[in-house]
């Protein structure tokens, strides 16, 4: 009965004190320091323009987005160019990866793209664009960088490893963008190799430590797993971003009904206002991904994301607009 009641009083004081500081986290983590981001173009807008090209950025830049979200490659003279796919054959017609060609020997992007997060647009499920060359060429992201200086690029890092990750880190330098970054991936053996200079982890010394970093798929995983079990108020994060997906609206018929099921208890987990609030407290925004309709926006808002990610930047500004938001 003794140790009982020891026992219970332990978790007592461990459950009230978790939940005071998952309210305060302030009392133990300083805030970090974190632009105010709302509107996210996906890859530029790849329901309105050309997926990850100057002309979708200057398209979402001109509408007033917050954040451009890109994809980068390393080509075999290591130039780092904006694409989402190692592969040329989906975005290009053309079976060979970027990473076997030099920068000159890229093609053009096709004249129709798929669109990966939006099942209905105007002739089905892709974006139909002009013969335009200009409009079709795959940029390098010192491009980027030279054309929309003050808006702020988030960068998932693709394959390439550590050639591509110190050529970026490199780019962020040069131009002065430590401030005005964030970069990342969802697999964990790249996006640690974006905090360190050497796959060893030892005696190396950071990448800019001024430059955002959002979480990877296993950090998400601990992120909630640390959420559920009361741990998280005690946890530092060297994270600065979270950027999860809250679904699109593709038809799931085609799914069983245990896929639908596992779907449906996966969004359950992810959408937690708590959660959002907590870390939003310790300066660590929420963006959700890939939203394409008004009814997705909503949710986000009401799960209290503090930005979207689409691909129809034009359709999420006149939403806001809508909202006086």
């Amino acid at each position: 009965m003794a140790f009982l009641s020891v026992l219970l009083a332990s978790l007592s004081s461990y459950a009230v004190t978790s939940l005071v500081l998952l309210h305060y986290p302030q009392l133990l983590h300083k805030p970090k320091s974190s632009r105010k981001i709302k509107h996210i173009s996906h890859r530029g807008g790849a329901g309105e323009n050309y997926e990850n090209t100057l002309t979708a950025f200057a398209h979402a830049v001109n509408l007033g987005t917050d954040m451009l979200e890109l994809d980068c490659h390393i080509t075999k003279d290591k130039q780092v160019v904006v694409a989402h796919d190692p592969s040329l054959l989906r975005i290009a017609g053309v079976d060979a990866l970027i990473e076997d060609l030099d920068y000159h020997q890229l093609p053009l992007l096709k004249t129709t793209l798929n669109i990966d997060f939006e099942p209905v647009v105007i002739v089905g499920k892709y974006f139909t664009g002009g013969e335009d060359e200009t409009h079709r060429k795959i940029p390098l992201l010192k491009h980027v960088f030279e054309s929309f200086p003050s808006v702020v690029v988030n960068i998932d890092v693709k394959q390439g490893g550590d050639e591509l990750i110190e050529e970026i880190d490199k780019l962020i330098t040069a131009h002065k963008r430590e401030k005005s970054t964030i970069w990342g991936s969802f697999k964990e053996d790249s996006s640690l190799k974006c905090y360190y200079q050497a796959s060893s982890h030892e005696n190396c010394s950071n990448f800019n430590p001024e430059v955002g970093r959002y979480f990877s798929l296993t950090g998400v995983i601990k992120l909630y797993l640390y959420f559920f079990t009361g741990l998280l108020p005690f946890i530092s994060l060297k994270e600065t971003h979270l950027e999860i997906p809250l679904y699109s609206s593709k038809e799931t018929s085609h799914l069983t009904r245990r896929q639908q099921f596992i779907l449906r208890i996966a969004k359950f987990l992810i959408i937690r206002p708590a959660l959002f609030q907590h870390l939003n407290k310790r300066g660590i925004p929420t963006y959700a991904w890939v939203l394409n309709t008004e009814t997705e926006f909503q949710l986000a808002l009401d799960a209290g994301v503090n930005g979207i990610m689409t691909d129809y930047p034009s359709k999420l500004r006149n939403f806001f607009v809508n909202q006086n938001c």
